[in-house]
């Protein structure tokens, strides 16, 4: 009998307790108590979130020179969910350059907490009367091939998965261009000029929704938010209906 019930209590607590697995970052077999995640405590307690927006623009946590030099933004605001710090460094090379693609799963849980920031900023808003749309930043067809996926496509399937909201294709690259994160700010625009195309695919589950439209544009990084306006001002300029744009990054 006193078997049956230690049994018992051992399933219990099986259920109850904490989830046991290797964990995504460390890859150490421990208690995820941030199981959706798939991390271990000592892991989640490195991730720098942004938790106060200083820069109600780009949503970076503190003073942001590059919005007060932006000569015109073509999205209303962005949000990110994490500051770009030396460990965030190292976990976007193994997502997007040593191809760990497991851990899009990690990214797309984390863009949760910037689109709450942004859900929180129209939190005035009647749900009812806007229809609401994810998109990314594409990469060009010489950075797929070396990659195998786009990161920020990923991003926005795991974020839509989460959050219920439909991902759409609306951008597509014209062009290579060399990696932007060594680039100074007017070396970035100049180099991302008439490098995206607008794409019209998927464009009638839009029309059809006969609402005000909300699209969340979604990348990886936001460093001096270039690559983020390129792809707004082509949305702006090519759809015929009333639509506000918003960016989604992981990192800012």
């Amino acid at each position: 009998m006193s078997r049956w019930w230690r049994q018992i209590g051992n399933s219990l607590f099986s259920l109850l307790g904490p989830k046991r697995g290797a964990c995504l970052l460390c890859k150490q077999m421990t208690s995820l108590e941030r199981g959706e995640l798939g991390l271990c405590h000592a892991c989640y307690t490195r991730i720098p979130w942004i938790r106060k927006v200083v820069c109600l623009s780009c949503g970076r946590g503190e003073y942001c020179p590059d919005c007060r030099r932006k000569p015109h933004s073509y999205f209303t605001r962005s949000r990110s969910a994490v500051r770009y710090d030396e460990t965030m460094k190292e976990l976007l090379a193994r997502y997007k350059y040593r191809g760990d693609e497991r851990l899009k799963v990690v990214f797309g849980h984390m863009l949760v907490h910037a689109f709450q920031q942004l859900r929180l900023d129209r939190a005035s808003s009647s749900a009812g009367q806007v229809r609401e749309f994810i998109t990314y930043v594409p990469v060009s067809e010489r950075r797929m091939q070396e990659r195998g996926f786009n990161q920020a496509e990923q991003m926005a399937r795991e974020l839509g998965r989460r959050v219920d909201l439909p991902v759409v294709r609306l951008l597509n690259r014209s062009k290579h261009t060399a990696k932007q994160s060594f680039k100074k700010r007017s070396e970035r625009i100049d180099d991302l000029a008439h490098v995206f195309e607008f794409d019209t695919t998927e464009l009638g589950k839009i029309f059809a929704s006969g609402k005000f439209v909300i699209i969340y544009i979604v990348d990886d990084v936001y460093t001096t938010g270039s690559t983020m306006n390129q792809c707004a001002m082509v949305l702006k300029e090519e759809m015929s209906i009333l639509v506000e744009i918003c960016g989604l990054t992981w990192a800012r």
